[in-house]
């Protein structure tokens, strides 16, 4: 099976060759110190907090596994999960990284066409954003851009960090530039760099403004915003015209560099503007990014859900912004994602609040503010409540009649019953009425609306599956069957279906009859059960003892567990089978006691 990347699919050979070639030690290294132990390394997990290492790495086979949250997978798995990349482009990143040409199937001239225009485009901005860090670094026209980032308290490793960089104020030195390293006119255009005058010829968008590189999620340059310093400009920000790459409502400013943190942490902040990104991230908040604006769209949630379940608020949002919020939560899927709102101080943005004389303390004090943000629809209830003229009946009733289809939106939680109970209180009515309004409301709604809109709903997130007691045995019989394949093989042969409680263990146990001695190699990539559980399996081996007596005593318990369930299913009348079935329990009790004291004393 090929993997697609936006245009063609990657082959096989060429995915094969990406995982020979990325160092999984030296990729996960980045995100978390790993130290060799014996055959292995190990270190704290970098998809949970822990205090001590159950993070363990096998670069032999190039496989990870978590003892503590049970994450397992090779090193294109590793890239996905941590960076939040879909698998093409994990891929790709990996290719780039570890110099892997990539092959792909053959496709559609026009499309492959496509996909090389796109790839210039992208090569002709990122050019163009490293001329403009340049420039704002070295020449001497670009002083008052690097006086007004000092001012911001904006460290020169921060603004590498993101790109930042002055466009000069003459009106066709990138275009100059551009046409000389071989762009045509055309394409300069269709990056959004340069625009046309009345007269039809080509001018630069961009002058005399701080540019800020607006990348996607892999680190690729889509646009630019840009900001003025002459108070006499019309505007104060505008942004690379929407194009083939670039989409303002799909885009997040400093996605490319939260992606680590927000999968650390578990959640993303989101602010307005590009110096309160970086400011955050100054600071300690590396899961910050910014929707460059007052409100986030649904297509910028998606793009969100794809990295956490917990999205932080810390934008100055007015009521048109809130309400657009919550309209993006809807679309969304609310019960994918929380979406929580930091109460910012009148009047200041999160750069003002980090640039305070004690930044410490500053850093501080934003963390307090994210810690009690609260969720969405209660900040958008109480500010209804707050702005309402709640002297009058009347006032109360429009105040009412503001919060209701919020409540209703929220589902019958206890957060609701709990923000029902305090809108009643702050109306001084009873809770019932505003209960039985809410109640009222979610009947007038038609069917098709009962589980929200519908347009591309992220599924809820299923908890993962508890594990019981007898298949935790099952799991350490198979472990210590890899640990030692010569004993090992006489147990994964004797092991029958009626052994085993899930489909899913009985189908690693099939694959371990086969791969015993290499259980890593050739494991279908495309079965996610059973690449996860035989990643589990061999990954843990190592910590179970592999006696034949201690395989003994397991398979003894699930076979005594076969024998009590044909037992439990018996009729009445079965008399015969019955005392039979019990003879033979009673003959496993006893060597399972016999096994057991022979494993404690040795």
């Amino acid at each position: 099976m090929s993997s697609g990347a936006g245009s063609g699919f990657l082959t096989e050979a060429t995915i094969e060759r990406v995982r020979e070639a990325a160092d999984i030690v030296e990729v996960i290294s980045a995100h978390t110190d790993l130290r060799r132990s014996g055959e292995r390394f190990t270190g704290l997990c970098p998809f949970h907090e822990e205090r001590t290492p159950s993070f363990s790495v096998n670069a032999r086979d190039g496989f990870y596994h978590c003892f503590g949250c049970d994450v397992s997978g090779d090193v294109i798995t590793f890239v996905r999960e941590q960076e939040g990349l879909s698998f093409p482009d994990a891929v790709e990143t990996l290719a780039e990284r570890f110099g892997v040409e990539l092959e792909r199937e053959q496709v559609d001239p026009k499309v492959e066409e496509q996909r090389k225009h796109r790839a210039r485009l992208g090569d002709l901005l990122k050019r163009t954003s490293d001329f403009y860090a340049t420039f704002l670094r070295e020449s001497p026209k670009a002083q008052k851009a690097r006086d007004y980032l000092a001012q911001r308290g904006l460290a020169q490793e921060q603004l590498d960090a993101f790109g930042v960089g002055f466009a000069p104020k003459a009106w066709d030195q990138v275009l100059t530039a551009g046409q000389r390293a071989g762009y045509s006119v055309a394409e300069l255009r269709a990056a959004g760099l340069t625009r046309l005058n009345k007269q039809g010829k080509p001018y630069d968008y961009f002058r005399g403004r701080l540019m800020f590189p607006i990348r996607d999620s892999r680190g690729r340059v889509q646009g630019f915003g840009a900001r003025a310093l002459e108070p006499g400009e019309r505007a104060k920000y505008i942004n690379s015209p929407e194009g083939e790459l670039y989409r303002k409502s799909r885009t997040l400013y400093g996605i490319d560099l939260a992606r680590p943190a927000i999968a650390k942490r578990g959640r993303v902040v989101v602010v307005e503007g590009y110096t309160d990104v970086i400011a955050a991230h100054q600071a300690g908040f590396a899961e910050a990014v910014a929707v460059m604006g007052t409100a986030i769209t649904p297509e910028q949630l998606k793009l969100l859900a794809g990295f956490t379940d917990v999205v932080i608020l810390a934008l100055d949002a007015d009521r048109a912004g809130r309400e657009a919020m919550l309209r993006a939560q809807r679309v969304t899927g609310a019960g994918r994602l929380r979406l929580r709102v930091a109460a910012m101080p009148a009047g200041e943005d999160p750069a003002d609040i980090l640039a305070g004389g004690d930044r410490e303390k500053a850093a501080a004090g934003f963390g307090g503010l994210l810690d009690e943000a609260v969720e969405m629809e209660t900040f958008h209830v109480r500010s209804v409540l707050a702005e309402a003229d709640l002297s009058s009946p009347a006032g109360r009733d429009r105040a009412l009649d503001e919060v209701v289809p919020v409540l209703r939106g929220m589902g019958e939680t206890i957060s609701r019953d709990e923000l029902e109970r305090e809108v009643a209180d702050r109306l001084d009515a009873d809770p019932p009425l505003v209960r039985r309004r809410v109640g009222a409301a979610e009947e007038k709604r038609p069917p098709s609306s009962q589980q929200g809109d519908g347009q591309g709903a992220i599924a809820k997130a299923s908890p993962p599956r508890a594990v019981s007691g007898r298949e935790r045995r099952e799991r350490t019989l198979l472990q210590m069957c890899v640990k030692d394949p010569v004993l090992g093989r006489e147990f994964i042969q004797r092991l029958r279906p009626e052994h085993l409680s899930s489909p899913a263990v009985q189908r690693a146990r099939d694959w371990l009859a086969g791969h015993l001695e290499e259980p890593l190699r050739g494991l279908p990539r495309d079965d996610e059960t059973l690449f996860n559980l035989i990643t589990q399996i061999a990954m843990s081996a190592g910590q179970e003892p592999a006696s034949h007596e201690a395989m003994e005593l397991n398979f003894l318990v699930l076979e005594r567990g076969v024998v009590e369930h044909r037992i439990a299913a018996l009729e009445p009348e079965s008399d015969s089978e019955l005392v039979e079935l019990q003879r033979k329990r009673a003959e496993l009790v006893e060597r399972i006691a016999r096994f057991r004291a022979a494993t404690a004393s040795g």
